[in-house]
């Protein structure tokens, strides 16, 4: 399964999720998927990050779960060494686009420029990261980008919540969005995971597109 392919199944929000306790991973996971969102991000902000990924590898094959904020050559090969299903950085640079054609793991590099998309096109990439999805123009940009590359498709991140996340969805060039907002901080913190349940199956009830604007 390539990124785009991967993407699409996110159905249609790909939760990016910061989880600091080990215990929270699995019951987390578990409501997500519970919810119809079988493709999610941990983040490496958090010390327990990695511990993380791999428990919910090896506890829930279910789902596929990859890491954000992967920002070095070091952090990818670790993250195809313990068989991780894709891999998202905050950015892009020659090293990390040029490692991540190499390593067998789907790779999403994050863009906010025209020139940013251009150089990730010179290394054969077709599907980027926006982000910060919001600071970087939000829909308007992404309406831009859609002119001189009708081919690129996005994963826009960054400052997109659920007053605005379906404005994204409505782009054909948008695969999926990164969101945080559907596993508030406070319910993780709180173990609340009926409560992160109910706010995504809200979520997966919804098509891409389906307001029509």
């Amino acid at each position: 399964m390539n990124i785009r392919e991967l993407l699409l199944s996110a159905n249609p929000v790909l939760p990016v999720l910061a989880i600091s306790r080990l215990e929270d991973g699995i019951p987390l996971a578990e409501a997500l998927f519970n919810s119809g969102l079988k493709v999610i991000e941990v983040t490496l902000r958090t010390e327990s990050a990695l511990e993380i990924i791999r428990e919910l590898k090896k506890s829930l094959p279910q789902v596929k779960v990859g890491a954000g904020t992967v920002t070095n050559v070091a952090q990818l090969k670790e993250l195809e060494q313990m068989g991780a299903d894709f891999a998202v950085s905050p950015g892009s640079t020659p090293a990390l686009l040029e490692a991540g054609k190499l390593v067998n793991l789907p790779f999403l590099p994050a863009i906010s420029s025209v020139s940013e998309i251009m150089v990730g096109m010179d290394f054969g990439y077709e599907t980027f990261k926006f982000f910060p999805a919001q600071a970087s123009g939000g829909v308007s940009a992404l309406k831009a980008f859609s002119g001189p590359f009708p081919n690129i498709k996005f994963c826009p991140t960054g400052g997109i919540s659920e007053n605005n996340y379906q404005d994204y969805l409505n782009l054909k060039n948008v695969l999926c969005i990164g969101g945080t907002w559907v596993a508030p901080a406070d319910a993780i913190a709180n173990q609340q995971w009926q409560r992160i349940e109910q706010i995504c199956s809200t979520l997966t009830a919804q098509k891409k597109g389906q307001s029509g604007s």
